[in-house]
């Protein structure tokens, strides 16, 4: 069997239908067997990190293992970014990019290149993967792809990269002679003392908190994490990779929290008595830039996969009370014992609503623009147009602020981006993934997908790659592309506002950027398209834009001196954000009762 021909079938065997794909060189071998398989297709997309981009959202989507295949040397060093968002958000993807046939690698270290366009990526990756290999023996080429597949899923995912010679994947193998790889099973960590405290703890707690983040969803521990929340009646706030693991009116759900958070939540975290964090590192954009200052009176329970995310604190950050280490459904199920049976806990979740009134994200006042659109405003309308099984996918700046601010999710709907690493322009890329991620209609060679998704970008987001509209045009996608065009980067006017006096640089196009006309832009890409200019056709060209049938852009025109609020100062902590609230609240969350 040719070698290029067993890695189709390998990876058919995984549940891979769809393998995205720039073709070069290096690798059009594994490209032709994928083509050939007939149960397969590749994807064509415009970019290599669109690539990655698309590979990332189909894994998270699921249940299939995002794939992509690469050339050589720029063909795999353009996946770095997109390796960076699969690895800082524990996305299991697998990259296979071609190299240089092996009598053309240099020798040495010393040598810069031997082969044209040869990079050693193994180099490269080994910082943004959980493993990266160069396959220089054919028959290393099953175990190297089984390990690699069980190191994506194993433990905190990620993603893993193999480096496979062109004239490798062009040689016969016989397949009984390949190596196989066996994984070494490693036994979970007893939490039983740890959970029967934690236990102890939330029954003497008056104001207790979870915090529930995006490592639930990937551990597969959705239905264990509501359960136990609805079992112990614990108030949840959700930050911004979880937002939808509850829906917006679920009575449980406080909103979010953190740097650009709900007031509500925030003042939740900072008033609680008892935090217990799982599935989110609780990163600064979480606890505030003063972290020491993170939840003040309250202890601090993190429950994490990964011992290095539960250590990272230092002196000059809050200290945990507790660090579980431990699969969140081994975490739960020990839990479930302890959940007690009685809501301990309706008044403090009462004075969490109450704030939510006092301090609403999006007042009535905001209704009332006459010109431009207000971005909390257009994520109100787009959220109660929607299906309860769109998803939604943000990409980077003040789109994501806004979005994650005011959208009220539904049960059954999705909502991500690239959390951690945040590129701009990912939205876009990744909707492509996302829509061959769901179930097809037509088989595998069709993009057709019954579940619309709901892209929500920025107009310099939609800049950094804006090809991949060709992309979405090609194969009909059913993506709804929606462009919060405010004529520049908002968010760092924004912070230039506030560290620089205004003097703004490379920030719109008053200071150096450049747009074109994106409805125009559409229409040459073969899309239909609209433009809302005002709350005045918001819900009538929303209506119309998600009454077309397949691909479609709508350009919102955003206010472009809207800025991000509540947002906390760079650099401060949630306590500065309100360090004393009046007197009679204070009062009140002092002196909650049992319920």
């Amino acid at each position: 069997m040719k070698l290029s021909d067993f890695i189709a079938q390998f990876l058919y065997g995984q549940g891979i239908k769809h393998v995205f794909v720039v073709s070069g060189g290096a690798i059009i071998h594994s490209v032709d067997s994928v083509a050939r398989h007939p149960e397969m297709s590749y994807v064509c997309v415009a970019h290599e990190q669109a690539a990655g981009a698309a590979a990332d959202a189909y894994s998270r989507i699921g249940p299939a293992l995002g794939t992509v295949m690469v050339t050589s040397g720029p063909g795999a060093t353009n996946l770095t970014t997109s390796i960076c968002n699969a690895y800082f958000d524990s996305i299991p993807v697998l990259f296979v990019c071609g190299q240089v046939t092996t009598p053309r690698l240099r020798p040495n270290e010393n040598l810069r290149q031997k082969g044209f366009q040869e990079t050693d990526i193994v180099s490269l990756f080994k910082s943004i993967t959980k493993y990266v290999a160069r396959v220089m023996d054919p028959y290393d080429i099953q175990y190297e792809l089984q390990k690699a597949v069980y190191l994506a899923k194993e433990g905190r995912p990620g993603p893993v990269a193999l480096d496979i010679p062109d004239d490798l994947q062009r040689m016969d193998i016989d397949v009984s002679r390949l190596k196989t790889f066996i994984p070494v099973g490693t036994q979970p960590k007893d939490i039983k003392k740890q959970t029967g405290t934690l236990s102890s703890w939330i029954t003497s707690a008056k104001r207790p908190v979870l915090i529930y983040g995006a490592g639930i969803r990937i551990a597969g521990a959705m239905d264990a994490a509501l359960d136990f929340a609805r079992r112990s009646h614990i108030p949840v706030l959700l930050t911004w990779g979880g937002k939808d693991l509850m829906a917006f009116d679920d009575p449980l759900n406080m909103g979010g929290l953190g740097v650009v958070g709900p007031r509500a939540g925030n003042f939740a975290a900072q008033n609680a008595d008892l935090i217990i964090a799982v599935g989110t590192r609780l990163s600064q954009m979480i606890t505030g830039g003063k972290t020491v200052l993170f939840a003040p009176r309250a202890k601090k329970v993190m429950v994490d996969i990964d011992p290095n995310e539960l250590s990272k604190f230092t002196k000059n950050d809050f200290s945990l009370d507790m660090d579980v280490e431990a699969g969140l459904n081994h975490f739960f199920e020990h839990m479930r014992v302890h959940a007690p049976d009685r809501d301990d806990f309706k008044g403090w979740r009462e004075q969490i609503k109450a704030w939510a009134k006092k301090y609403p994200v999006c007042p009535a006042g905001k209704y009332e623009r006459t010109k431009h659109v207000d971005g909390h405003v257009f994520v109100k309308a787009v959220s109660k147009a929607a299906l309860d099984n769109d998803v939604f996918i943000t990409d980077t700046g003040a789109n994501i602020s806004w979005t994650l601010q005011a959208i009220e999710m539904k049960q059954g709907q999705r909502m991500f981006s690239a959390w951690n690493h945040t590129p701009m322009g990912y939205a876009l890329s990744a909707s492509i993934g996302a829509a061959f991620a769901c179930p097809a209609k037509g088989g595998a060679n069709s993009g057709a997908c019954p579940r619309r998704i709901l892209c929500l970008t920025g107009d310099g987001g939609l800049m950094m790659n804006i090809e991949e509209l060709a992309t979405i045009r090609r194969y009909r996608l059913n993506v709804k592309v929606f462009i919060f065009n405010n004529g520049g980067h908002a968010i760092q006017k924004q912070t230039i506002d506030t560290w620089l006096n205004s003097n703004y640089a490379a920030v719109n196009e008053a200071t150096g950027l450049s747009f074109p006309d994106f409805v125009k832009t559409a229409e040459a890409f073969g899309l239909p398209a609209f433009r809302i200019r005002d709350h005045g056709d918001l819900d009538k060209t929303m209506a119309r834009v998600l009454a077309v049938e397949g691909p479609v852009v709508c350009d919102v025109m955003i206010d472009p001196d809207q800025t991000i609020e509540p947002m906390l100062k760079f650099g401060s902590g949630l306590e500065d954000l309100n360090p004393k609230l009046p007197p009679d609240e204070i009062e009140k969350i002092m002196t909650v009762s049992d319920g």
